[in-house]
């Protein structure tokens, strides 16, 4: 049975699904309701190491994923994902090859915008040939905070000098 919590964090609401299989769903909620239930033993864990993640205190999770129903094609996909280290990032053609079908880098594209699991699973890591951010659906400037957190050496945004 699917159970549900809310994880409050500093880049906002989020709304985790699992059940003892792991976790299905992780989605930012822009306007969650007041009245919370009370987390579930089965989401405990991913509440406080999605907490940790964004405090900059977890840099690998540790959680259960359930992928049920889900195309091969994205799970493959998906499961390259999580071998992104912390703080780097990779590009669709890459992850392309690594399944073993270079030329499915639109298909790895469309792969990561069904991705139920973000930030868990990190699709924000990856990035074009060309080291533009592309493509995230929580816009870019979500993904660009994701990886600054991640890396702020390489991805802190340049203050005005004047």
């Amino acid at each position: 049975m699917q159970q549900l919590a809310y994880c409050d964090t500093s880049f906002g609401c989020f709304l985790i699904k699992g059940s003892t299989l792991g976790i299905s769903s992780l989605k930012l909620v822009e306007n969650p309701p007041v009245e919370r239930p009370e987390v579930p033993a089965e989401l405990q864990k991913a509440v406080t190491q999605l907490q940790a993640y964004f405090k900059g205190e977890l840099e690998a999770f540790d959680l259960p994923l359930d992928w049920s129903g889900a195309p091969d094609f994205n799970i493959a996909v998906w499961k390259e994902l999580v071998n992104i280290p912390y703080g780097r990032t990779t590009t669709y053609s890459a992850i392309a090859e690594k399944i073993g079908n270079p030329t499915a880098v639109r298909a790895v594209g469309l792969a990561n915008r069904n991705n139920p699991i973000a930030i868990v699973v990190p699709c924000h890591r990856v990035i074009a040939k060309n080291g533009d951010l592309q493509g995230y659906f929580y816009g870019l400037d979500m993904k660009r905070r994701l990886l600054e957190l991640e890396n702020p050496m390489s991805f802190a945004r340049q203050g005005s000098l004047f």
